[in-house]
């Protein structure tokens, strides 16, 4: 089974869970031994693991000049592309995209993160997409999140392959319902083009069938999971323990995420307990705004900052962490708060995030409910007893959700998709 995937990110240079969703699935699936993916991004870097898997760059992948040699086209993508169909399908897409983003060896640049043009490496990345599929021997093509749903279809129309497309998040989640109308728009589009949709838990998989209008029957829920933590994790000390009891927030502080309801409920959990401290990790266009909120409650000698982090930070921040809280407005699924509980955190995560559907062993709460928020973060540092039940408990859950499990789900819907 071969199957080309479109990404926008991928581990080790991550902005988000997308990459980091986008790396496990596909190492789950390459257990497979019959699997063959090769996984396409806007731009690599040259560190990322291809272990088991092929990365092509969009951003090396001539698209004009037929003047470039067949030989340094094989070079940038792999034994996957026929020269003749290479050569053939690129004279048909010279007026679909704008020069000013052709270097001199007729490769279209992207900058492999979310810049202001952002519509138009979209639009661009499906325009070499086409290029990629015209060319490529695969099976199937899967799509991962909206920024990469042209790319698909564009795929999908030059190919005839069926296009699979997983929705990682929807607009809805990102802007509270004030959706924007051009990323709906693509959103739409790729639903409906869309030969089966998967959604990353129940609660996005409505959402998908009530606000974009798609048949049930067209959508699957396939639950995310974590990555066996590493030897290097294995190695981080524990520095829990410590007079202080460390409380974490980390992600985008961002509205989606609800860091205003964390500020709120510290401040009450440091009426109760003076000793504790709180960690906001992550960077997002409210952090200024939450710097202002802790200042205002008079929390923010309690109150650490950090700004963006990933791979190996993340873990040292859980392995400092005595509790973990994901307040989330809106959530389609959440993997660090399984990150968490597997370093034996307790976790706190909102009942409006999709991994509220397959853990047993976190607290839920409303996002909206700071005295309930509150009440669950005291007594997790305060009861011994119950911060030991969650933290082996909950690690026992995790440790029993892999991606190796949600790779089999997928597999099954591309093998339906292909006898059909």
């Amino acid at each position: 089974m071969k199957a080309l995937m479109y990404g926008w990110e991928f581990p080790p240079h991550i902005l988000g869970g997308l990459g980091t969703a986008s790396f496990g699935l596909t190492r789950g699936m390459a257990l497979q031994p019959d699997m063959d993916i090769t996984f396409v991004i806007p731009k690599p870097w040259g560190d990322e693991d291809q272990s088991f898997l092929k990365i092509v760059g969009a951003c090396n992948v001539p698209t004009v000049w037929r003047d470039v040699h067949w030989d340094y086209v094989k070079s940038r993508v792999g034994r996957c592309m026929d020269p003749q169909k290479y050569y053939d399908y690129r004279d048909h897409i010279y007026a679909d995209f704008s020069y000013q983003y052709v270097n001199d060896l007729g490769c279209i640049e992207f900058s492999g993160r979310y810049p202001e043009n952002l519509l138009e490496e979209i639009n661009n990345y499906s325009i070499v997409a086409g290029v990629i599929a015209r060319a490529g021997q695969f099976d199937i093509i899967h799509a991962h999140d909206w920024l990469t749903y042209p790319a698909g279809i564009h795929s999908k129309k030059v190919s005839g392959k069926p296009l699979v497309i997983h929705v990682h998040a929807t607009d809805y989640d990102r802007s509270r319902g004030k959706v924007n109308p051009d990323v709906y728009g693509i959103e739409k589009n790729g639903m409906d083009n869309a030969d089966h949709i998967i959604t990353v838990s129940n609660l996005t998989r409505q959402t998908v069938i009530e606000k974009y209008h798609q048949d049930p029957s067209k959508v699957t829920t396939v639950h995310n999971a974590v990555e066996p933590l590493s030897p290097e994790i294995l190695a981080i000390p524990d520095k829990r323990g410590v007079k202080d009891k460390i409380i974490t927030f980390l992600g985008r502080i961002t509205m989606q995420k609800g860091p205003e309801y964390f500020v709120e409920a510290a401040a009450k959990v440091l009426s109760k307990a003076p000793n504790a401290r709180f960690v906001m990790a992550g960077s997002g266009d409210k952090m200024n705004d939450m710097i202002r909120l802790a200042a205002s409650r008079n929390i923010s000698d309690r109150f650490h900052f950090t700004g963006f982090m990933k791979g190996k930070q993340v873990y040292e921040v859980f392995k400092a962490s005595d509790v973990y809280v994901m307040p989330s407005v809106s959530e389609p699924f959440g993997i660090s708060p399984l990150e968490a509980m597997q370093c034996g955190v307790p976790s706190i995560i909102s009942k409006q995030s999709g991994c509220a559907e397959i853990l047993d062993y976190a607290v839920k709460v409303d996002y909206w409910d700071i005295e309930a928020m509150a009440d669950a973060m005291y007594s997790i540092i305060t009861y011994p007893a119950m911060h030991e039940f969650l933290q082996e408990e909950g690690k026992k859950e995790v440790d029993n959700i892999k991606w190796e499990y949600a790779g089999q789900k997928v597999r099954r819907i591309y093998d339906q998709l292909i006898n059909r």
